[in-house]
Order: C-alpha cells, then sequence, then structure tokens
C-alpha cells in the first residue's frame, strides 16, 4: 500500500477490493482470494506460498505468506516459481 488503509477502505483495481483488516503503509494486501500452498505474486513475480487461505482484503505479510526471497537456504523458491508446493 502507497498509505495505510483502515478496515472497510476501498481500492479500485480491476474491479473493487475491500480491506478485511488494517494494512500498514508498504504493506501488501491481497487482491483476490488464495488457497493454502498457493504461489503468491506482486507484478507477476512469485514472492512465496500462502501458508494458510488468504482472502481478497486479507494483509500478505509472514503471518499468512512463507516468502521465496531472502532465504540463504532457497526453500520454497522452486515452490514458489511453479505455482505452490509439492
Amino acid at each position: 500500500m502507497l498509505e495505510g488503509g483502515e478496515v472497510g477502505h476501498s481500492l479500485a483495481v480491476e474491479g473493487d477490493v475491500e480491506l478485511a483488516e488494517e494494512i500498514p503503509f508498504g504493506h501488501k494486501v491481497a487482491l483476490r482470494d488464495h488457497e493454502r500452498d498457493e504461489a503468491v505474486r506482486k507484478y507477476g513475480e512469485a514472492i512465496g506460498v500462502a501458508t494458510e487461505p488468504i482472502r481478497a482484503g486479507e494483509w500478505v505479510h509472514t503471518h499468512n505468506c512463507d516468502s521465496a526471497r531472502g532465504r540463504a537456504d532457497g526453500a520454497n523458491a522452486d515452490a514458489a516459481a511453479g505455482g505452490g508446493r509439492s
């Protein structure tokens, strides 16, 4: 988010997405529903894997997305690139 968002704030992105919770400045918000083990994408690039269902409007962060970036062991990099975990 380019600015913090409060619950109920509406975003116009190929339709409307209503925030389901507070989203801190600079953080990611799900624009559509994601199932557990599904790749999470930012600007079309897989950045991680959902560790639990993520609904449109929810905050996407470490509590529900296992990041494929910044891990020295490379864990989840293949899963994220391929669309989910094996």
